[in-house]
């Protein structure tokens, strides 16, 4: 049981590789992460789209909690978030949270994940996502084990 971010795109840029570190290393079982970096199409639009998908697809498992981050997805705030992935975690299962390409994902990949999750209305550059992202699983663990790092 982990959590696993899939990720299209290359590795962290280093503006925004020491905000996650930071995060990171603040990380305890079963809320640690691991980074799937999976390369950028040479298609475009629709053809990126399904090539992203399918090679993202491919990584899954059959009993992987998929979370599918899009700004067409549901807005939670922190704590129902919490519960969110507590949930899957302490059942043993690992969640994984996809963060697709510049074209987004297609209708297979969207209809496999659990939870399709919107951070904002705002649409932001996928590097602050991962930021956002990793800062929003530490502020999990926290409200999960019941510290003050979250001011409800």
């Amino acid at each position: 049981m982990s959590i696993r971010i899939i990720a299209i795109g290359k590795k962290h840029e280093t503006w925004v590789s020491e905000g996650i570190s930071r995060y990171q290393e603040r990380l305890k079982k079963p809320f640690m992460v691991e980074w799937v970096f999976l390369p950028h199409s040479s298609n475009d639009g629709l053809k990126a789209r399904q090539d992203e998908s399918g090679r993202i697809l491919n990584r899954l498992n059959d009993d992987d909690f998929v979370v599918l981050l899009d700004e067409r997805g549901q807005n939670v705030d922190s704590i129902e978030l919490s519960k969110l992935l507590k949930l899957p975690l302490d059942k043993s299962k690992s969640v994984v949270i996809v963060i697709g390409g510049a074209y987004g994902v297609d209708d297979n990949l969207t209809d496999r994940a659990n939870f399709v999750w919107s951070l904002s209305n705002l649409v932001f550059p996928h590097q602050l996502v991962r930021l956002i992202l990793v800062e929003q699983i530490y502020r999990v663990q926290e409200i999960a084990a019941n510290r003050p790092y979250h001011h409800a």
